[in-house]
């Protein structure tokens, strides 16, 4: 796992590194184990001024990754769903991603966009347990989007000294994101 993330990392040195990105955020939703985090940093740290766009780049490689995660747990759960499951140790969790669906439908997939937890075991799990595609699309925006904009703004405003505050406190921002967005949820849910 090492050395698949300093691979990644080598990517930041490289003149294709926004191409790099996208595909590494493609992958990520759908089967590859790295989240583009370990490129988006750096990039984004290394140009801050761009730290936007990169963000941009990551959220839009990442939902059509998050819909190709949908296509194969919608039509090919059983040839490549399952061996991208069991390839991860994801089996287990995936069953209980099922009851997330049942009770929280895009909630979760708003959720798992944002946290560190597997997405593509949502984006999966979203295609082979049928949500909606147009509000599995719109959560993914919402998550992903709200997760990479985040990072992406905090080192478009404090620049390469944020970093370490970043990795400091990454888990409490996300705890704080996926408490506003449940109460998001929420209100819209009470008004409508």
């Amino acid at each position: 796992m090492r050395r698949l993330y300093q691979w990644v990392l080598h990517w930041a040195e490289s003149p294709y590194s926004g191409w790099a990105l996208f595909l590494i955020a493609v992958a990520e939703s759908s089967f590859f184990p790295c989240p583009p985090d370990a490129l988006l940093i750096p990039l984004a740290l290394a140009a801050p001024y761009r730290s936007l766009r990169y963000a941009l780049i990551c959220t839009v490689g990442s939902v059509l990754g998050g819909m190709m995660g949908y296509v194969i747990g919608w039509q090919l759960m059983e040839t490549i769903g399952h061996p991208i499951l069991q390839a991860y140790g994801l089996e287990e969790r995936f069953l209980q991603i099922q009851s997330l669906y049942r009770t929280y439908d895009a909630l979760a997939v708003g959720i798992a966009g944002f946290s560190p937890l597997p997405y593509k075991l949502f984006t999966i799990g979203a295609g082979a347990f049928s949500i909606n595609f147009p509000v599995f699309v719109l959560a993914s925006i919402v998550g992903r989007g709200s997760r990479f904009f985040l990072v992406g703004g905090l080192i478009a405003l404090f620049g390469p000294r944020i970093r370490p505050w970043i990795e400091r406190y990454f888990t409490w921002l996300v705890v704080a994101f996926t408490l506003l967005l449940v109460l998001g949820f929420a209100v819209f849910k009470f008004l409508h």
